[in-house]
């Protein structure tokens, strides 16, 4: 298999230590957050002199409002909408989205690997399903980590049913695949890897702060419906045990619209350095 893929796995050894980390890393906070869960209750965190938390916490619970974060759903939807878990993504997305036409356009060694031959679209293609399997190789990690911490937290699955972390986890890999659109357009159109992660970072922390910004001041709500975590609501598939169709529904749409963007872009370019 590997021989019949070639540039899919080389893009995935060449980054094997960084995956690994992320993954790790991942598996260690999403477990945080659950013995956070297990040991306070959201609503002695959150909810101090009787008063619930700010409407634009709801921001970081995952949630178009539904869901509290001072409730079991919306705090494990905080430890999948947090900026550690974002970074994540991000990380794993830029550097992969990064090396797939970009990072051999600027080191000069993309008509080396043309030379093969290798038609662009294979390329890419192959390029893109290790960014999808990095990504899904991540949401794994953190969706299994907190079905174990639940299954085996009476009180909290209570709450929380099991088929709304599998949803979350769903969710969250539609989420990625937003991200991963975008930023594999950007990598077929540029000559650098900086402008590849630049812009990854950019989509994703601009994306957070105007969902926040529109959350958190009522003139500025319409703005919500151009960022992706309007759509990313963890904290509602957690409590209802089902994925928010319309929102996985855009999201994907968008991330494929990315990648047939990334495929005509490349098609037309010039891939001399």
């Amino acid at each position: 298999m590997r021989q019949r893929w070639p540039l899919l796995w080389l893009a995935l050894y060449r980054r094997r230590r960084m995956l690994i980390a992320l993954t790790v890393g991942m598996i260690a906070f999403e477990a945080l957050i659950v013995v956070v869960a297990h040991t306070l209750s959201p609503d002695e965190l959150f909810s101090a002199g009787g008063k619930g938390p700010p409407s634009a916490y709801r921001a970081f619970s995952g949630s178009s409002g539904e869901v509290s974060i001072a409730s079991y759903p919306g705090l494990l939807g905080a430890g999948l909408v947090h900026p550690f878990w974002i970074a994540l993504q991000l990380t794993a997305i830029g550097s992969l989205a990064a090396a797939a036409v970009a990072a051999d356009v600027e080191a000069g060694t993309v008509e080396l690997v043309m030379v093969r031959p290798v038609s662009r679209t294979r390329l890419l293609a192959e390029r893109t399903a290790a960014l999808l399997a990095a990504a899904l190789a991540l949401n794994a990690a953190a969706t299994l980590t907190v079905l174990v911490g639940v299954a085996l937290t009476p009180d909290i699955h209570r709450a929380v049913p099991l088929t709304g972390v599998l949803a979350a986890g769903v969710l969250g890999f539609g989420f990625a695949l937003c991200m991963i659109g975008p930023a594999l357009a950007v990598s077929a159109a540029g000559r650098r890897r900086a402008q590849v992660i630049g812009a990854t970072i950019a989509i994703g922390a601009v994306g957070f702060a105007v969902n926040f910004i529109a959350l958190a001041w009522a003139p500025a709500e319409p703005l919500k419906y151009a960022s992706p975590f309007h759509y990313y609501t963890p904290g509602d598939a957690l409590a209802e045990g089902t994925v928010p169709w319309p929102g996985f529904l855009v999201l994907t749409g968008a991330g494929l619209a990315g990648i047939l963007a990334a495929h005509a872009l490349l098609r037309r370019r010039d891939l001399a350095p």
